[in-house]
C-alpha cells in the first residue's frame, strides 16, 4: 500500500500550512518593527506544482531524499501594502489576523481528512 496515494496531497498541504502559520505569526510579531517587510506565500499555487510528474526522483536509497512541503524561495513573496507606513513596515495586522485564521481552518480541514483516512485504514486492518 502506497501511503502517498492514500493520503493524497493532504500530507504536503499540512506541512505547507504549518509553515505558513509560522510566516504569518512572524509578520504579526513584527508589526511594530520599523522597516519590516511582511512575507507570505500561496499554498494553492505550490500544491498545484506538487504533481507526481514534477517530483524529484532518486536513483539510490543512499541519496538524500527530497523534503516535501518546503516552500521554494521563489514562492516566498513580500506583501504589497495597501497603505504605506511612515516607518517602512508593510504589516497590516487585520489582514495578517484574517490570513492566520483562514490558514488555521484549512490546516484543521487537512488534519481531519488525514485522521479520517487513518481511521479507515485501521478499520480495514482490523477487518471491521
Amino acid at each position: 500500500m502506497n501511503l502517498d496515494k492514500v493520503f493524497g496531497i493532504h500530507s504536503t498541504a499540512l506541512s505547507l500550512r504549518a509553515r505558513r502559520s509560522e510566516v504569518l505569526a512572524s509578520n504579526l510579531a513584527n508589526s511594530d518593527t520599523p522597516g519590516y517587510k511582511a512575507r507570505d506565500f500561496d499554498v494553492g499555487a505550490i500544491l498545484k506544482n506538487e504533481s507526481p510528474a514534477m517530483r524529484m526522483v532518486t536513483t539510490s536509497a543512499r541519496h538524500i531524499q527530497p523534503e516535501r512541503g518546503l516552500v521554494p524561495p521563489s514562492q516566498m513573496l513580500y506583501r504589497e501594502p495597501m497603505q504605506a507606513s511612515l516607518d517602512g513596515n508593510t504589516v497590516d495586522p487585520q489582514l495578517e489576523y484574517s490570513n492566520f485564521a483562514s490558514n488555521t481552518l484549512e490546516y484543521q480541514t487537512s488534519l481531519r481528512f488525514l485522521n479520517g483516512k487513518i481511521k479507515g485504514i485501521l478499520l480495514a486492518l482490523k477487518g471491521q
